[in-house]
């Protein structure tokens, strides 16, 4: 697909630098940049959003879940001889 954008001239200046250097044509530096820049926000959004779930108090529903394995544990365990 064909687009236009606009870039500062540095970056434009950069862009076309880096794009020799690595023997790319512009629009593939372009298209790379970009991609990479979506992968690194989605794993942003990612992290952010586990951040805010393990933000969140659950402490009361790990105390009960703790509770009920070290119980069902010792059911498991009461005739046991060691």
């Amino acid at each position: 697909m064909k687009t236009a954008i606009s870039l500062p001239d540095s970056l434009f200046t950069e862009a076309e630098r880096t794009a020799k250097r690595l023997g790319i044509p512009r629009s593939q530096l372009y298209a790379k940049a970009l991609e990479e820049f979506i992968q690194r926000n989605d794993r942003l959004m990612i992290s952010e959003r586990l951040d805010k779930i393990y933000a969140q108090n659950h402490g009361d529903e790990v105390d009960a879940i703790s509770r009920a394995g070290l119980e069902s544990m010792r059911k498991l365990t009461h005739d046991d001889t060691w």
